[in-house]
């Protein structure tokens, strides 16, 4: 079964075309060959007339015929065309083309009969015979034949002229198939083409711009956008209305936890609780944010401004701890990312580098052949290679020398991997720590 309705029209024209080219063909070839076999008996008629009027003029001398038939056919021995005339005591007089042959009469009637029959050695005739009966009484059987090799002969040169020229037509036929279906898709690319940049837009396609036939589908496609775009905002903004009423109860226990500190409570498993909780609310909100990301989600984020403001914001961080964050980033770098889910992801990753980095991090975004890649590079003992997937996995730690949850990359790994990029764990070659290949499509 086909689906494509490009390939159901080429296939339901190309065969309209052939088979409409195929039963014009015969027609035209039966009409042709019908015509062709009039002339032809047309003119073994006449000839049969002319032998008929010679008969009348000299029936008392029968030998003279050959003097009154002037065609030169007649003389020339199977020349293809005879004549053959049975006088009433039955003597045979033939022209010379027939030699010492007769030619094979099938009726013995006073009207014109015109029938096919095989002559000497096999050869094909027309035969046009008639039985007259002059003035004086007497009957002659008069006929005259012509050989049907030059009417197959015009009929094969007919057929070969018609297939050739039926050949073009089918090939015009296809081709016009071709741009025709081309030309009948078109506002369905169009209406494809549009839904997407509508949909980045929130704009609402107008239905005056594509057929009748395509009108009724486009106003059910704004519904359906509309709905989705309603859906998809409604969704995120509940995550973000929760991420932000659970940052006030998770805040006030940080600092109950803080003034027992200061009492001299000893409160490092409630921190470290807390901040396993606090990852997995992270960890779980993400999911929820990744429900609407990706496809259904075709924001655009200057990513060139978020680095620069990223490489601000935790230089003056890193300072305080005697490191440095240096950005090197291209002009005017944009992606299909939700700008916050773009911070997830920079914050995660760089929050990993500035604490596992001895004196540098190096944060670089440039353009590549399949996208937008963004390089975090940091001078650390990185990630060996056979702990580098463990690393992207959901809250496996592989040093609990620091304060962490294991879930920083793997939430980065999964948005990244949502919008269609890669995230990739590797040796940077400049420092020797860890370096974070991030891939995204433009």
């Amino acid at each position: 079964m086909i689906l494509s309705l490009r390939k159901r029209a080429w296939v339901g024209g190309g065969i309209s075309a052939l088979g409409a080219v195929a039963i014009g063909t015969v027609l035209l070839y039966s009409y042709l060959g019908q015509k062709a076999q009039e002339r032809f008996d047309e003119t073994l008629s006449d000839r049969h007339t002319q032998l008929v009027v010679a008969v009348s003029n000299v029936a008392d001398q029968p030998d003279r015929l050959g003097d009154l038939i002037l065609d030169p056919a007649y003389n020339t021995v199977t020349s293809g065309r005879y004549w053959q005339v049975i006088g009433p005591q039955g003597d045979i007089y033939t022209s010379a083309s027939l030699f010492e042959a007769t030619l094979p009469l099938a009726s013995n009637t006073p009207l014109l009969v015109l029938n096919d029959s095989d002559g000497a050695d096999g050869e094909r005739l027309r035969v046009a015979q008639q039985v007259i009966t002059l003035e004086d009484g007497t009957e002659w059987n008069v006929a005259v034949a012509e050989s049907l090799e030059g009417l197959i002969a015009d009929r094969r040169e007919t057929r070969q002229s018609l297939i050739l020229a039926f050949a073009l037509v089918a090939a015009v036929g296809l081709v016009g198939t071709l741009v025709q279906t081309a030309v009948i898709l078109r506002p369905l690319e169009k209406l494809r083409q549009d839904v997407a940049h509508r949909w980045e837009r929130a704009e609402v396609l107008n239905s005056a711009d594509y057929p009748d036939e395509v009108a009724p589908l486009v106003n059910d496609i704004n519904t359906l956008l509309q709905r989705n775009r309603d859906i998809v905002g409604r969704s995120r903004r509940q995550a973000a209305d929760l991420a932000h009423a659970l940052k006030t109860p998770s805040a006030i226990l940080r600092n109950e936890l803080s003034q027992l500190a200061d009492m001299g409570q000893d409160t490092s498993k409630a921190y470290d609780a807390l901040d396993r909780l606090d990852a997995q609310l992270a960890r779980s909100l993400a999911r929820l944010r990744l429900s609407n990301t990706g496809d259904s989600t075709f924001s655009r984020t200057d990513l060139s401004a978020t680095v620069a403001r990223f490489a601000r914001l935790l230089g003056k961080l890193a300072e305080r701890e005697s490191k440095q964050v240096v950005a090197d980033c291209e002009p005017d770098l944009i992606i299909r990312v939700d700008p916050q889910d773009l911070e997830e992801v920079l914050g995660n990753v760089m929050d990993n580098a500035l604490k596992w980095c001895r004196e540098r991090v190096q944060l670089s975004a440039r353009r590549v052949a399949d996208g937008v890649e963004l390089l975090i590079e940091d001078d650390g003992p990185g990630i060996r290679p056979e702990d580098r997937d463990a690393a992207l996995l959901s809250g496996r730690r592989l040093d609990t020398s620091k304060p962490g949850t294991g879930l920083g990359l793997s939430i980065a790994n999964d948005l990244i991997t949502a919008y269609g990029g890669r995230l990739t764990l590797e040796t940077g070659p400049q420092h020797g720590g860890l370096l974070v290949r991030i891939v995204l499509p433009t």
